[in-house]
């Protein structure tokens, strides 16, 4: 397996500090190298910069590998600085042109503002997972949650609620399941995924009293789709899905909303869960929290979900070809 790539994200919120703590847990466990300034890394960081990813193994266990990319602005924990805007996104496409390239497995990408991203540099994406499908081509892209007790998909993801309704449809709901479907057999090592689907109205509609989507669009879907073979049941009302004898019954949950699908996998595991991208045509893994700017520089971030993020890009690319 060749190495993975880790983006730097905003230097002001807490991912140099967990890249740091990551490096140091793993060990040689999963060799990466991490796209960045380095003077960015605590003044304790152990670190040591490399003139190309393929000698990241040759580097001691708890330094961190370093691929310079140099920063204009100002370094200042939890005060992120518009002149740092660009250097945030040239990083992340370094990354994917390395694993582009085949001299990277995967990429694993730390926390980023995009508020700060907008205002500095009029970044015109809702979050990673719109900027890297569009790198990769404008591929359709589906993001994934996942934590060992517990991997949700939704259907709609970074817009207003009031707006679901009106982006829900019959092609999207299909071709998230679809990219689901192949992601978990490719990447999850799946035979044949079981996939629980949530409704989008309180009580998955109750036959039509509480909304009709359930009827109309997302029972239809998962009708043609099970003709086909896919292991499909719901629509469920989603708040009967999330308990542990429910979860036992499914290898993931498909939502119809943002919320729906992430307010039950960052109860059940806070710390540990990871974002994934399926349908890129190269892995990416990230940890499932933000910047953190309010404990940024304090030594009180956990690096629990980067590691897992780590880990769980090395499984990924061990399944691929």
């Amino acid at each position: 397996m060749q190495p993975l790539v880790m983006t730097c994200g905003d230097p002001a919120g807490i991912g140099p500090e967990i890249a740091v703590a990551t490096r140091v847990a793993l060990g040689t466990e999963v060799p990466f190298a991490w796209i960045g300034d380095p003077t960015h890394l605590p003044p304790t960081a152990l670190w040591q910069e490399i003139p190309s990813i393929d000698i990241v193994q040759d580097v001691a266990p708890n330094v961190l590998p370093v691929i310079r990319h140099v920063f204009p602005g100002q370094q200042r924990s939890g005060d992120p600085d518009p002149a740092n805007a660009s250097a945030i996104i040239k990083v992340i496409a370094r990354a994917v042109s390395y694993v582009q390239a085949g001299s990277a497995s995967g990429m694993v990408t730390c926390p980023i503002n995009k508020a700060a991203l907008k205002a500095g540099a009029g970044f015109g994406f809702p979050g990673h997972t719109e900027y890297l499908a569009e790198l990769a081509g404008g591929v359709p892209v589906v993001m994934m949650l996942a934590c060992a007790e517990l991997r949700v998909v939704p259907v709609t993801i970074h817009i207003p609620l009031s707006d679901v309704p009106q982006f829900l449809t019959t092609e999207l709901l299909e071709q998230t399941l679809r990219i689901t479907q192949a992601a978990l057999m490719r990447d999850f090592g799946l035979e044949n995924p079981r996939r629980a689907v949530a409704g989008l109205n309180p009580h998955a509609g109750e036959s039509g009293t509480m909304g009709r989507e359930e009827m109309t669009l997302i029972a239809p879907t998962l009708a043609r789709l099970r003709a086909e073979g896919m292991l499909l049941e719901g629509p469920f009302p989603a708040d009967t899905m999330f308990h542990p004898s429910a979860r036992a019954r499914y290898d993931a949950a498909v939502c119809m909303y943002h919320d729906q699908a992430l307010i039950p996998i960052k109860t059940i595991d806070f710390a540990g869960g990871v974002n994934v991208t399926l349908g890129l045509p190269f892995i990416r893994t990230s940890p499932d929290h933000g910047t953190a700017y309010d404990i940024a520089g304090k030594a009180l971030a956990d690096p629990s979900s980067l590691i897992a993020a780590v880990r769980l890009a090395a499984e990924m690319a061990r399944r691929r070809p």
